[in-house]
């Protein structure tokens, strides 16, 4: 059965770096209508940490939930954007894992960019998503995590580790990662 993507791409204006994961995880496991929506990835606890010394700085822990407003204003701020490398998957296992994804849509990743005239960086977080964005790019060589390649067009791929705990990384070590592209492409 195929599925397709329940969000709409996230693309401030002003965005500087553009996040592509694969495909959200199931709805069942959703706190929040936005991405990275699983309370048990880090995504959000890893920027917390960066930008604010606070893992918790986007949780709402009373409810277990993240703070969906105060990450879109923080988002718009920044000029961060977040979409996914297919918009429309047929799931053969329930769950989020990329390895039960398969691909029936693309996303059109240069037409996201031309909506960001000021995008200098596309971040991935997974092996499929990092292979959608060399396909498009026709890239030559794919990054290895915590490694980046320069995809022409002024535009810089950064492979990220994955924010989800499955990932076997320290989460100092996934801030480090994601503090040291932030730092090259939007400055913090």
């Amino acid at each position: 059965m195929i599925e397709y993507h329940p969000l709409k791409p996230f693309l401030p204006k002003n965005a500087k770096v553009l996040f592509l994961g694969s495909f959200p995880p199931p709805k069942k496991r959703w706190c929040m209508d936005f991405f990275y929506p699983n309370f048990i990835n880090d995504h959000w606890r890893i920027e917390g940490q960066i930008w604010f010394d606070d893992k918790n700085h986007f949780i709402d822990l009373e409810h277990k939930c993240f703070k969906k407003d105060e990450i879109i204003a923080f988002l718009n701020e920044k000029g961060i954007a977040f979409f996914d490398t297919a918009t429309a998957v047929n799931r053969l296992k329930d769950n989020a894992s990329d390895a039960f994804l398969e691909i029936v849509e693309h996303t059109d990743i240069r037409a996201l960019l031309a909506k960001m005239p000021q995008c200098l960086a596309i971040a991935t977080t997974g092996e499929k998503a990092t292979l959608e964005v060399c396909t498009c790019f026709n890239a030559v060589t794919i990054p290895s995590p915590n490694n980046h390649i320069d995809l022409g067009d002024n535009v810089t791929l950064y492979r990220l580790p994955s924010s989800s705990r499955a990932y076997p990384l320290a989460f100092d070590k996934k801030v480090e990662a994601y503090r040291r592209m932030f730092e090259a492409v939007v400055g913090c």
